[in-house]
Order: C-alpha cells, then sequence, then structure tokens
C-alpha cells in the first residue's frame, strides 16, 4: 500500500468491485462525466466492469483507495495510458458519495503523483477533467499540477457538450 495523510492505495480486492460498480458505474450521469465513451448497462459481476479486478499491466495502474483510519473503500484511482517511452501517464480518481467533501480528493492525487513520478519514474502526468468540476481541479492544482488549456466543448456529456480542462505535472515541478 502506498500510503498518503488521510487515504492508502492499494491493490484492487474482489470485493471492491460490487461496490465501485454498484455506486460509481450505475450513476450514469457522473459516470459519462468521467468516461468519455458513452455509458451502457454492465451487469454486476461482469469482467466487462470497469472496477473488475485485471491483472497488472505496464500501461495502466488502477488502486482502491481506502481511508487509513477506518481502512473503509473511499473510491478508485488510477494512471492510465502509461507510456513508457515518453514517460508520462493520465490520472483520474473517483470517490464514493459518502466521501465525498472530506478533503480525501487532494491527498488521493499526491499519492498517485508519488506512485507515478517516484515509483514508475514518469515525467509528466495529466488530468483530463470538465470546467464544472472545480473539487477535481482544486485538488490537483493543491498537488501542483498546472492548467494548460481548455478544450471548448469537446466532450458529450449526457446530452450536452461541456468544456474540457487539461492539466499537467512534471517530474521536477512535483514536490513529494
Amino acid at each position: 500500500m502506498i500510503r498518503g495523510n488521510k487515504i492508502g492505495l492499494r491493490a484492487q480486492h474482489e470485493a471492491d468491485t460490487p461496490v465501485l460498480h454498484a455506486v460509481l458505474y450505475n450513476d450514469v450521469a457522473t459516470r459519462s462525466r468521467q468516461d468519455p465513451r458513452p455509458w451502457r448497462p454492465i451487469p454486476p459481476g461482469s469482467a466487462h466492469s470497469p472496477y473488475a479486478v485485471a491483472e497488472p499491466s505496464d500501461e495502466a495502474a488502477f488502486f482502491s483507495v481506502v481511508e487509513l483510519d477506518s481502512q473503509e473503500l473511499v473510491g478508485a484511482a488510477g494512471l492510465w495510458g502509461i507510456d513508457t517511452h515518453n514517460r508520462s501517464a493520465h490520472l483520474g480518481i473517483s470517490v464514493l458519495p459518502d466521501f465525498r467533501g472530506r478533503g480525501f480528493s487532494p491527498d488521493i492525487v499526491r499519492v498517485l503523483c508519488e506512485y507515478g513520478f517516484a515509483v514508475r519514474g514518469l515525467q509528466r502526468l495529466q488530468v483530463e477533467t470538465m470546467a464544472d468540476n472545480a473539487p477535481m481541479i482544486a485538488a490537483a492544482k493543491r498537488a501542483g499540477f498546472t492548467i494548460e488549456g481548455t478544450l471548448r466543448r469537446s466532450a458529450w456529456v449526457y446530452g450536452a457538450f461541456l468544456d474540457e480542462v487539461i492539466l499537467g505535472l512534471l517530474a521536477h515541478e512535483w514536490t513529494p
């Protein structure tokens, strides 16, 4: 487990999948904001769930997020699109509704940065989020990310086009 101040990132457990799938995936409006692909119904227990435990991969690293004090499941987080040649990756988090607004997101982002820069030796991490996702933008900025641009009306989200903000952090800018 990689530990932050409030949370830890650990391997996904089979017991995490039903909770993450039911609460995060089946919230269609929220899930549509996180994934550029259209939402489609996936039954519980399916290997196609984005929260299904997967074999280790060089291209992605997905974690379950747990609160350190209680060991309760807080959400999911990961790096994907890991490019070992250019030493870059994309970063994302999903926090269960009961844990939102409790200050976990900045800690999750910082711990993912530690994993990306210190463990994986990456040079760049990138966040893409909707322009109205103030909590994610704030969490990324608190971890040192810089807003690099806005892609106007680039994301089709539940019936409307939304702007997408791109944030980046380079290894030499990161403060452990």
